[in-house]
């Protein structure tokens, strides 16, 4: 039987993208196709920025 791998979180799972995707930039030439992996990026770190600010309000809103 094959075992699953342990969930990862939407952080690591976002983070594991990004580095993908930089590792990925840095190999390609000037051109549309670079110029879209680097707003991806930028996509990929604003998705992590929202996360983390809606995580502290989740936290602050919980009672205690």
């Amino acid at each position: 039987m094959r075992r699953r791998s342990e969930p990862h979180t939407f952080e690591q799972r976002l983070d594991a993208q990004r580095l993908r995707l930089e590792h990925e930039l840095a190999r390609l030439p000037q051109g549309k196709l670079r110029d879209a992996v680097g707003v991806r990026i930028e996509q990929l770190q604003a998705a992590a920025e929202m996360y983390g600010f809606l995580m502290l309000r989740e936290e602050a809103a919980a009672p205690r």
